[in-house]
């Protein structure tokens, strides 16, 4: 008797586009991506009869193909539960937006807007006005002008002012960021000739001073945000550089990164620049990042002087790195918290630094009690993380759930795979869970979530 085919008790293609579980992935209509799907499916099932398989069944293989349909419209960006403790945390999308802002971003994307078009006079405008009148309020800058991130904020300020001419910097903030970028191979690809000064820990004003020449177009200060060089250090201050520039005739540009406007020392934070404080100082040129201490969406400002942010707007570049509609109005209707005085209670970054400690311990209280299992509260810090003060931290209260370390890596695990996925840490074989980070909203869906982990 001969032996049945597996390979021939596969369904075609057209058959299984035929079931009604299939059809309905294209609403009965045709469909490329359900096509691709089933004939990935049945593309698996052989490779499967290959390795020695038996040959799936056709409703095997139309679950196949509905599941493989689910993960293909699953979409990869997702929003996370952040129990990590890190309020600004790079790889979880920096800083959260607060609820205005959302509405604002919404609200222009829903149609059309007057992104670049002057309702008063009826012609085209600028999407560059939006912003300015909220960021020359706040800083007391002459003007300014925003781009899609802080890295490109570099690049077109010296591409624009810098080209084929010296910029010094001091060798101790030449410095790599986020991802593998390098502040010298930004500056670069620019066009702008880099001078160091100077040594790692010790630059003085007489370094800068010596190797000013005719060709010297900037002396540039890149603030340490995610770093910190202690003990025999030395290095002239903002004002210092200031007037040294002021009195050689070159440009003081100065990238401060974390983009703070709140005094940091008022939580027991270590001070932060400010934007005011370095214009004050005599910078001809400030940048800052919009998603780190500022508390908005994605964005390189950059305030200053009026003719200099006008050579800025006419660059070529300035078109590449623009922002879009969306990011505008977000950011806008952040700037507006700290214009009315409510940043700490309506900018998410600065509402979780200045949430009482009593507050979060109740919570991770609460936590423990409604998880049991073993749970307990410990005491921890919260990091600030994202590229702004370094090294600093705020004392907090931790849920932790103790365990073998594959036990404590499988659970955390589990949490990240979940819905909604929950990001913790894990420190000394004890996962560590920090109510800081974490929306009053979404205790319910974190409490089920480890519950679930820790049942499954």
């Amino acid at each position: 008797m001969a032996t049945t085919n597996p390979f021939r008790q596969l369904p075609s293609v057209d058959r299984i586009l035929s079931d009604q579980r299939v059809r309905a992935l294209a609403n009965g209509g045709e469909s490329g991506i359900a096509t691709i799907i089933a004939r990935q499916a049945i593309e698996s099932a052989r490779q499967a009869i290959a390795g020695g398989s038996e040959a799936p069944t056709e409703d095997q293989l139309v679950e196949s193909v509905l599941g493989l349909a689910a993960a293909a419209f699953e979409p990869s960006l997702r929003p996370v539960i952040n129990a990590t403790g890190v309020i600004i945390h790079t790889n979880l999308g920096r800083a959260p937006s607060s609820d205005e802002a959302i509405e604002a971003m919404a609200a222009v994307s829903r149609g059309y807007s007057n992104l670049e078009f002057d309702l008063e006079a009826g012609e085209r405008g600028s999407r560059y006005t939006h912003l300015e009148s909220a960021l020359t309020r706040l800083t007391g800058a002459e003007a300014a002008i925003a781009v899609n991130n802080n890295a490109s904020a570099l690049l077109l300020v010296l591409s624009a002012l810098a080209l084929d001419q010296e910029v010094i910097i001091s060798r101790g903030q030449a410095v790599e960021i986020g991802g593998g970028f390098r502040i010298p191979d930004v500056m670069a690809q620019s066009g702008a000739r880099l001078v160091e000064v100077g040594t790692t820990n010790r630059t003085y004003l007489r370094d800068y001073e010596s190797a000013i020449t005719e060709q010297t177009a900037a002396i540039i200060r890149v603030h340490a945000s995610n770093f910190r060089i202690v003990g025999f250090t030395v290095s002239p201050s903002i004002h210092e550089l200031g007037s040294l520039a002021k009195m050689r005739g070159v440009l003081l540009i100065d990238d401060i990164g974390s983009g703070c406007l709140v005094d940091t020392r008022q939580f027991g934070l270590a001070p932060e620049p400010t934007v005011g404080e370095s214009l004050a100082a005599g910078a001809d040129l400030v940048l800052f990042s919009g998603d780190k201490l500022l508390g908005g969406p994605q964005a390189g400002v950059i305030v200053g002087k009026a003719e200099l942010i006008a050579q800025l707007r006419r660059h070529a570049l300035a078109r590449a790195v623009r922002m879009d509609k969306a990011s505008i109005a977000g950011l806008t209707a952040t700037l507006h918290h700290y214009l009315r005085g409510e940043a700490l209670s309506k900018v998410p970054v600065w509402r979780m630094i200045a949430k009482p400690f009593a507050e979060i311990e109740k919570r991770a209280r609460r936590w423990a009690r409604a998880i049991g299992q073993g749970a307990r509260i410990v005491d921890g810090r919260s990091m600030i993380g994202g590229g702004s003060l370094p090294e600093e931290s705020l004392p907090t209260k931790l849920l932790a759930l103790d365990g073998e370390g594959g036990y404590v890596a499988e659970i955390a695990r589990r949490l990240r795979t979940g819905d909604p996925p929950v990001v913790a840490r894990i420190e000394r074989d004890v996962l560590l869970l920090d109510p800081r980070t974490v929306r009053p909203d979404e205790d319910r869906a974190l409490i089920a979530a480890v519950k679930e982990a820790l049942s499954a």
